[in-house]
C-alpha cells in the first residue's frame, strides 16, 4: 500500500489529518491521527550476496534477470568478474565488488597497480553498471596467509585512484570484518575490537572511513553463535521470533534479537574507540537451509524464519537499541547454493535459491512481499503460552497463564523507534488506528506508548496473531493478560 501525505496538522495537539491511501487500482482516503501519519518511515535496505563457487550455476544475464524479478536492487560480488559486470549494466542494481585477499599485497605496494585495477575493473563499467562500494578484502584478519597488514595502504590507494578517476564520490571504500575481530561481544555494551588490531589496522581504518564519508562493512553470522551455544541461546531469539528478550546488564537495554545484539557490540567497540560517528552496513548474514548432525539449527525452517524476518525487521525501519536511527543495509548470504563450496554440509546450503532458480524457501524479499508474510512457525509441543516479562513505562501491563495474546508497545525502545513502528502499523500495516483519534474510545490516556499499543495489537490480531507480528524492529512484545490503558478495551485472540 502506497500512503501520501496529506492536509498534516501538529501531532502534538493531537490534530487529525487525511492520507490518500492506495492498493492497486483502488483507492480512498483515511483519517488517522497526525502522529499515524508517516507514508513510510525511513528504513533500510536488502541485498544479496551472489557467490559463484559452484558448477552449475545459471548465466550472469539469467541472474541479473532473477535479481529484477524478486525487487532485489542491491547485489555484491566477491571478485569483479567481467561477465557479472557487463550483466549488471543498465539493470539499476546496485553494486558493491570485491578486490579479493591475494591481491591485498600488490594493492597496497604498488598505487600504479591500484590505479590499474581501478581503471580496468570499475572506471570501465560506471556508470552504466552501479558499482557503489569496493571490499577490499574480505575478513582479512581471519585471512591464513597473514595480510592484514596491507589492509589500510591497498584501501588508501584504492581511493587514491578513484580519485584519480573522479570516482570517489560515488563508490566507498571498505573491507568486510568478522565478529572475531572483536575481542568481547556479550553483552553488547561491552563490544570492544581485539587490542592486537587496535593501533595497527583499526583506528587507521577508521581514521580513513571517517575522511572518506564511508562505513564499516561487518559479516554477522547468528547462526554460528546459537550453533554453539544452543544450550543457552534461544532460537526464538536468534530467529527474531516473539521471545522475552535479553537485558543487558551494561547498559540496560532490551534486545530481542541476536542480530542486533550482535550488531550493537560492534557499535560499542567503535563508541569506545570515540568512532561514534562511523556507520555501519552488515555485508553478511544468513542462516544455512541444511547442515551436518552436529550442525544444530540449520534446517530449511530456521533459514526461512531467519532470513523472512530480518527482511521485515530491516525494510520495516528502526535502528538497534544502541543505535535507534541507524538503519541497516544488510546483504543476505547468499543468493545460491553453492555446491564447490569446502567445509561443512552448512557451507553449500545458505542460498535462497537453488541453482535452476527455484526458491529453496519462500520469503518476500521487499516491503510489498511482506504484506502477505507469514513466519510458518513450528506449533507449540503441548500447552505452551508466551509469557514475557513486564516492560518498564507504566503501562499497567502484566502477563499471566492466560491462553489469550495481546501485542503491547515495549516502552523502553525510545519515542524514534516507537513512532516509526506506529507510523507503519497506522499506515502500510492497515491496522485500525479509527480508536485512537481524538474523542474515540482509545485516545485516552493520549501518550505514544498507549496508542502505540493499541494499534500493534491491531496490526497484531489482523495477522492472526502469526510469529513475527509482534515485532515492530523490537518495539513491541506479546502479553497474556489484556492490557489496561485507560478505558480502552483491546481486541482480543486466543493461543493456539
Amino acid at each position: 500500500m502506497l500512503v501520501q501525505r496529506r492536509d498534516v496538522g501538529d501531532a502534538s495537539s493531537g490534530s487529525m489529518i487525511k492520507i490518500k491511501a492506495s492498493h492497486g487500482s483502488y483507492h480512498h482516503d483515511i483519517t488517522v491521527p497526525a502522529h499515524c501519519a508517516q507514508s513510510t518511515f525511513d528504513a533500510g535496505s536488502i541485498g544479496v550476496n551472489y557467490g559463484r563457487i559452484a558448477n552449475n550455476l545459471p548465466s550472469a544475464a539469467k541472474v541479473v534477470e532473477l535479481l529484477k524479478s524478486h525487487g532485489l536492487e542491491r547485489v555484491k560480488v566477491f571478485d569483479t568478474d567481467p561477465a557479472v559486470l557487463k550483466a549488471l549494466s543498465g539493470s539499476g542494481i546496485r553494486v558493491t565488488v570485491d578486490l579479493p585477499n591475494e591481491l591485498l599485497f600488490a594493492a597496497a605496494r604498488s598505487k600504479s597497480f591500484a590505479s590499474t585495477w581501478v581503471q580496468s575493473n570499475i572506471a570501465a563499467y560506471y556508470p552504466s553498471t552501479e558499482i557503489e562500494a569496493i571490499a577490499v578484502g574480505n575478513e582479512v584478519f581471519a585471512d591464513k596467509r597473514n595480510t592484514t597488514r596491507f589492509l589500510v595502504p591497498a584501501m588508501k590507494n584504492i581511493h587514491d585512484a578513484l580519485v584519480k578517476y573522479n570516482l570517489n564520490h560515488a563508490i566507498k571504500v571498505s573491507s568486510p570484518i568478522a565478529l572475531s575481530s572483536l575481542q568481547n561481544s556479550y553483552p553488547s555494551s561491552v563490544g570492544s575490537f581485539r587490542p592486537e588490531l587496535v593501533e595497527p589496522v583499526f583506528r587507521p581504518m577508521l581514521d580513513f572511513l571517517r575522511q572518506t564519508g564511508s562505513f564499516l562493512m561487518v559479516n554477522a553470522y547468528p547462526f554460528f553463535a546459537y550453533e554453539s551455544n544452543s544450550d543457552v541461546i534461544s532460537l526464538d531469539y536468534a530467529l527474531f521470533r516473539e521471545n522475552p528478550g535479553v537485558v543487558d546488564s551494561g547498559n540496560g537495554l532490551r534486545y530481542f534479537s541476536l542480530f542486533d545484539a550482535q550488531v550493537d557490540a560492534v557499535f560499542a567497540a567503535l563508541s569506545a574507540l570515540k568512532y561514534d560517528d562511523i556507520k555501519m552496513v552488515v555485508t553478511e548474514t544468513g542462516w544455512p537451509s541444511e547442515g551436518d548432525e552436529n550442525e544444530v539449527g540449520a534446517s530449511i525452517q530456521n533459514a526461512a524464519a531467519y532470513n523472512g524476518n530480518l527482511v521485515r525487521r530491516i525494510l520495516t525501519g528502526g535502528g538497534t537499541p544502541l543505535r535507534p536511527k541507524a538503519d541497516l543495509t544488510v546483504y543476505l548470504f547468499a543468493l545460491f547454493n553453492e555446491n564447490k563450496k569446502d567445509g561443512p554440509t552448512s557451507e553449500r546450503n545458505y542460498g535462497l535459491f537453488y541453482p535452476n532458480e527455484q526458491k529453496v524457501y519462500d520469503i518476500p524479499l521487499t516491503v510489498e512481499g511482506l504484506k502477505d508474510y507469514h513466519d510458518n512457525r513450528p506449533p507449540a509441543i503441548g500447552n505452551q503460552t508466551v509469557t514475557t516479562p513486564v516492560s518498564g513505562g507504566g503501562g499497567g501491563v502484566s502477563t499471566s497463564s492466560s491462553g489469550n495474546r495481546w501485542c503491547v508497545a515495549n516502552g523502553e525502545m525510545g519515542k524514534e523507534k516507537l513512532q516509526a513502528a506506529l507510523d507503519f502499523a497506522c499506515g502500510e500495516g492497515g491496522a485500525d488506528c479509527r480508536p485512537i483519534q481524538p474523542g474515540a474510545s482509545c485516545y485516552d490516556p493520549n501518550t505514544l506508548q498507549a496508542h502505540a499499543s493499541f494499534a500493534f495489537n491491531s496490526y497484531y490480531q489482523k495477522e492472526g496473531r502469526a510469529g513475527g507480528s509482534c515485532y515492530f524492529g523490537g518495539a513491541a512484545y506479546v502479553v497474556t493478560q489484556q492490557p489496561k490503558f485507560g478505558k480502552c478495551e483491546y481486541p482480543t485472540g486466543t493461543g493456539h
